[in-house]
């Protein structure tokens, strides 16, 4: 076992098998509000959701797609597949969060967050049309 990422330590009172740990996911902690509380969200996307419009978070967010596939973008990414067993993350703060839809047209799609935000802030922060234009020049180009 690598000292790295050590999730497990050695229980010799233990009489049945040990717990299976698998790193999933690691990322260098980004900035956080200096006060913040964290929240963890289940969504579910129906066949071809769209998923949230454009939208901020007010800190970083930490993701895990359960079941499905989830089209994801961040400004100044180009969008990507993300599929059931893997993770994504995105800094928060002033940039948009462009796409959180459902990959698949006929079946549902789950994904967890953890999020880090500011106390009594909505945790999503609509952007507005004026602004995605004003921004356009950040958007990764379209496939």
């Amino acid at each position: 076992m690598s000292v790295d990422h050590s999730h497990h330590i050695e229980n010799p009172n233990a009489t049945t098998p040990p717990p299976r740990v698998e790193l999933i996911g690691s990322v260098p902690t980004p900035p956080m509000p200096e006060s913040s509380e964290a929240m963890t969200i289940h969504v579910t996307l129906p066949p071809g959701s769209a998923g949230s419009p454009p939208h901020r978070h007010t800190g970083p967010a930490f993701g895990y797609v359960v079941e499905g596939e989830m089209i994801f973008e961040l400004e100044g990414e180009p969008e990507r597949v993300v599929r059931a067993g893997e993770t994504f993350w995105e800094p928060g703060g002033d940039v948009i969060h462009y796409q959180d839809g459902n990959n698949l047209a006929d079946a549902r799609s789950r994904f967890v967050v953890t999020m880090f935000g500011v106390p009594d802030q909505p945790m999503l922060i609509p952007v507005s049309a004026e602004e995605l234009e004003e921004r356009k020049s950040r958007r990764a180009p379209r496939p």
